[in-house]
Parts: structure tokens; sequence; C-alpha cells
């Protein structure tokens, strides 16, 4: 398989891993996996060039390797060209990846895409606009703003503290939301703190997807309600207890449109991307609108991710 790599100059894993040749160094260890890759080390704000050159050049698959950002762009790029999509997991959450079935440490992950084969996966879209995981508004949206406010503060303990701090932020400035819900034709009112639509369900361990060619999405709708009863819903969340939380509804569907009073704009957060999107917001599944690099036999759940 005529295969490109596209790395991530700025991803914090590779930097660690690569050393001042992080090119050669993955290049090198996917030749000894067995497969030869032409690899291309690419500035953060070139991502986007790299790909539509790799996707001219006939590759049959582009693997990338960067956090979910990076994913993020591959997937607008790839999506519907029938190039399939692998992922070398060097982010924080690295969602996509470990659905499909990637180990996250870097030899198994080179070892698992040189056998990997394509298969076809859903995307959602929300306004036209493909992504693969997951898309949030309220106070989704208000801790990914939170978090784009810290990243550049010098916390204790890093990231784990930057993430309570983010969630903090975000409950102190999130205010209830009077939602019309248009769900594949049936229009329904909300009033919620929290909205997120899932690209398939979220049913496995650890806010994993068993499946992601369903052909649904998931909405997820965190009702308004007393400050306690939020951060038990919020404890819920980390500790996978959420389905079980009153406070907490879902259901499926294949179209949802969302409006929010006479707001042009809201405030969204997809796959760790915060925008302002114009309202109405527009979801909508793409079956198999995807191919990705899966390995034949995906691995266990690693719980303590």
């Amino acid at each position: 398989m005529k295969t490109k790599v596209i790395l991530n100059a700025r991803a914090g894993t590779l930097l660690d891993k690569g050393g001042d040749d992080p090119g050669g160094m993955v290049a090198r260890a996917f030749e000894a996996a067995g497969q030869p890759v032409d690899v291309v080390l690419c500035q953060a704000d070139a991502i986007n060039e790299c790909l539509d050159e790799a996707v001219k050049s006939n590759a049959e698959a582009v693997i990338v390797g960067g956090g979910d950002g990076t994913v993020s762009m591959a997937v607008e790029r790839l999506a519907g060209t029938g190039t399939a999509l692998g992922i070398l997991p060097f982010g924080t959450l690295n969602l996509l990846a470990k659905d499909i079935g990637i180990p996250i440490e870097f030899e198994a992950a080179v070892k698992a895409l040189a056998t990997a084969k394509p298969r076809q996966i859903d995307l959602a879209e929300i306004n036209g606009r493909p992504f693969h995981t997951l898309s949030g508004v309220g106070f989704f949206s208000e801790v990914a703003r939170a978090r784009e406010e810290v990243r550049g503060l010098k916390l204790p303990l890093g990231r784990y503290i930057a993430v309570g701090v983010s969630a903090f932020r975000a409950l102190k400035r999130v205010r209830p939301m009077k939602l019309d819900l248009d769900v594949d034709g049936l229009h329904r009112s909300v009033e919620a703190y929290a909205l997120l639509v899932t690209n398939n369900a979220f049913t496995g361990p650890g806010w994993s997807r068993p499946d992601l060619d369903e052909g649904m999405l998931e909405v997820h709708v965190g009702h308004d309600t007393t400050l306690a009863d939020k951060l038990k819903a919020g404890a819920d969340l980390i500790t996978d207890a959420w389905r079980d939380n009153p406070e907490i509804e879902s259901f499926k569907a294949r179209r949802l449109s969302i409006v929010r009073g006479e707001r042009t704009k809201l405030w969204t957060a997809t796959d760790g991307e915060v925008r302002r999107e114009k309202a109405p917001l527009r979801y909508s599944i793409r079956p198999r609108g995807l191919s990705v690099l899966a390995p034949e036999q995906k691995p266990a759940p690693d719980l303590a991710d």
C-alpha cells in the first residue's frame, strides 16, 4: 500500500520521542515493521497543505501523527476521497484512535498500522462540515474555551489541574439555555446547561464507542437544575455513571437542528476545536463516510485512560 505519513511538528509526544530527527524516527519504525512509508514533517499552520499534497499524490493511505485537532483536519480533507486515514495518536485524548483500536504506545501503534486494513466508518456533520467524534454547546463549549485560556499558564501537575480549572471556570460562566430542537422532523423545547452530539453511541466503558457504523447520532441533554445536581452530573461523567443520572437525557437521531432564541451564532466545541457557528446548528450523520486504517483485532479498551 502506497502510504504517506504527515506529522505535526508541534505534537508534544513526537517531540519527546523523535529528538532531532522525528521524521526519520517514524520512517525507521515503519520500515522495521515491514511497511515503508513516505514521511513529511509539517508545521502546524501547513497541515492542510500537506494533506492536500498527499491526496494529490494518489496515496492509498495517509497516516497523520498528532492530536485530535490534526485528526480533524485530516478527516475534512480525506472524507469521501477513498483514501484511508491512519492515526498515530500523539495527542491528549486520541478519541478516534482509541475507538478504531490503535494502541496509544508509539511502537505498538506503528506495528498495528503496518498491518491494518481499510474500514468504512460513519462521520457526523455540523452545518455540512464533517466531524469524527463529538460536538457540544453550553457547558462543553465553555470548558473548551476555558482550556484555551489556561493553556499557556504554568500550573502544578500540568494538564490535570488545567482540566479542573477549566471545568470550574465553565461552571461559573454557563447559564441555562432555552433550546428549540428539531429531532428528525419532530419539534421539542428544552432548558439545559449542556448539550452534546456524538457520532454513534458511547456505550462502551471509559467513554468508548463499540460501533462506529450504526448510522446514528446520539444526543445528550444536561437539563438545567441545581448546582449540586450539576456537580453530581459532572462526577458521573468522570466515573462513567452518567447514563444512570436522571438529569442527563440521551436519545438517538439521524438529524438534529438547534436554535437558541434569536442568536445568530453559537459557541461550539467540536472534536476539541472551539468555533462560533452560524445558527441554527444542523447536525446529521454521514453513514460510512470515511475510510480508516484499523487493526484486524481491536484490543480491549484501557480502562485507566
